[in-house]
């Protein structure tokens, strides 16, 4: 792959390195954003490798962040508050799958030695126009081949999820993993264990978002032996096949990756705990999970309004599936109409409350509850019905029905007083 004479470096990245060469440090770009302009894509977001060491490069900058100052990466600010990563030159001095100390004061060659895979060992000068790729990256590349730097084995026993960035990047760019690469994934995956829950949630989710296929990011963390570890309720089918889950799954819009696990999960709530995500992503994935097999007819406006009641905030992951399965597309447009028109579907949203039932004269307690409950599902029902006035008279109604919450009447009074009397005589 012939390299271009110039990169598209943004003015603030290149204002960062020409102050660190002018006070004699050698800088260059690195990393994943070299890569992707290498390969066509878009990515303004370039990383500076340096000579200068993490006080050094404070002591140059104004605005500073420490975001990883042991292993030398500061984050300078630009004028809009925008954060640039620096690094300085590094190799590892010692790895225990999960984390490494790093000894600075090497040269440009040993921090690329030390980076995982050849493409993504390329550096580029942003003042001379300049290339190093002692590592051949570039040839990787153009031949669409992940290979691991140096050893592989070695490479991911030093960082075991670089096993999973290898499994995200063959998904991206629809590159095939090198065999001694591969091979040493395999050996290594039960090295995955070892990994924060974090990381490993953040290096899915990254991958279902710019994977070409979910479902291929998928069979490669299969392949591999990742699911058994870390999600091993997803359903994948087969080895070599593509089962209609998976089809769907690459349907979904948006590629939205907390929605596409919850649809292949076979317990939503479980795989998303594990990951330790938030409450709020967990309790969505379960939601999926409890109604994603309930389909409210879309012809008729009172099914699907108690659908969205009982779905609650799940009701547009749900349409979002079911479009992907082929089902019938009017249901999304009766959801938007039910929702346009304003027509309550929780109890928040009837015309009267709790305390409106009280002022009314209905008893505190259970059937304060149960009569709101009721009228919601008349409404629900018919829309119409929530109305302030109409709401009133039909609690005072429905409790009137109840001989269990109506007051005693007079007559009953007399006779139990009778009766009283009778047994004291």
């Amino acid at each position: 792959m012939p390299f271009p004479s110039k990169l598209p470096i943004p003015a603030e990245v290149l204002r960062i390195a020409e102050r660190l060469e002018g006070a004699g440090f050698e800088t260059w770009c690195v990393g994943g954003a070299v890569r992707d302009n290498l390969l066509g894509y878009v990515n303004k977001d370039f990383d500076l490798a340096t000579a200068a060491t993490p006080r050094q490069v404070t002591g140059l900058f104004r605005r500073t962040i420490p975001i990883g100052i042991d292993h030398g990466t500061v984050a300078v600010l630009d004028k809009n508050r925008r954060p640039h990563e620096v690094t300085t030159f590094r190799r590892d001095v010692k790895t225990d799958g999960r984390h490494a100390v790093v000894e600075f004061g090497v040269s440009l060659e040993a921090d690329l030695a030390r980076r995982d895979f050849t493409m993504n060992a390329i550096a580029y000068h942003p003042t001379r126009f300049e290339w190093r790729d002692p590592l051949a990256g570039a040839a990787d590349l153009e031949a669409k081949v992940i290979r691991a730097v140096g050893n592989p084995v070695h490479r991911f026993r030093e960082d075991y999820l670089r096993i999973l960035r290898a499994l995200r990047f063959a998904a991206r760019f629809g590159f095939a993993i090198e065999p001694e690469t591969w091979n040493a994934a395999v050996e290594n995956a039960v090295g995955l264990r070892h990994l924060s829950a974090e990381r490993v949630r953040e290096e899915w989710f990254r991958g279902l978002q710019g994977a070409q296929r979910p479902s291929e990011l998928v069979r490669l963390w299969s392949e591999v032996g990742a699911l058994e570890v870390w999600l091993p309720e997803l359903q994948c089918g087969a080895p070599g096949a593509v089962p209609e889950r998976l089809r769907v799954a690459d349907r979904i819009e948006g590629q939205d990756p907390v929605l596409i696990t919850a649809y292949l999960s076979d317990n939503p709530g479980a795989t998303l705990a594990r990951l330790k995500c938030s409450n709020v992503d967990t309790e969505r994935a379960a939601a999926v999970g409890r109604y994603v097999t309930q389909h409210p007819d879309p012809g008729s406006p009172a099914h699907v309004r108690r659908w969205m009641a009982q779905a609650g905030s799940a009701v547009d992951d749900l349409v979002a599936i079911w479009v992907a399965q082929g089902a019938d597309a009017r249901l999304r447009v009766a959801v938007k109409r039910i929702r346009a028109s304003g027509a309550p579907l929780t109890l928040g949203e009837l015309a009267v409350d709790g305390e409106d039932l009280l002022a009314a004269g209905i008893e505190q307690g259970p059937e304060v509850g149960r009569i709101l409950q009721q009228l919601l599902d008349e409404v629900l029902q018919e829309p119409e019905l929530n109305s302030r006035t109409r709401l009133l008279q039909r609690a005072l109604d429905l409790r009137a029905r109840d001989p269990l919450s109506a007051p005693p009447s007079p007559a009953k009074d007399r006779s139990d007083e009778t009766n009283a009397r009778s047994d004291r005589g």
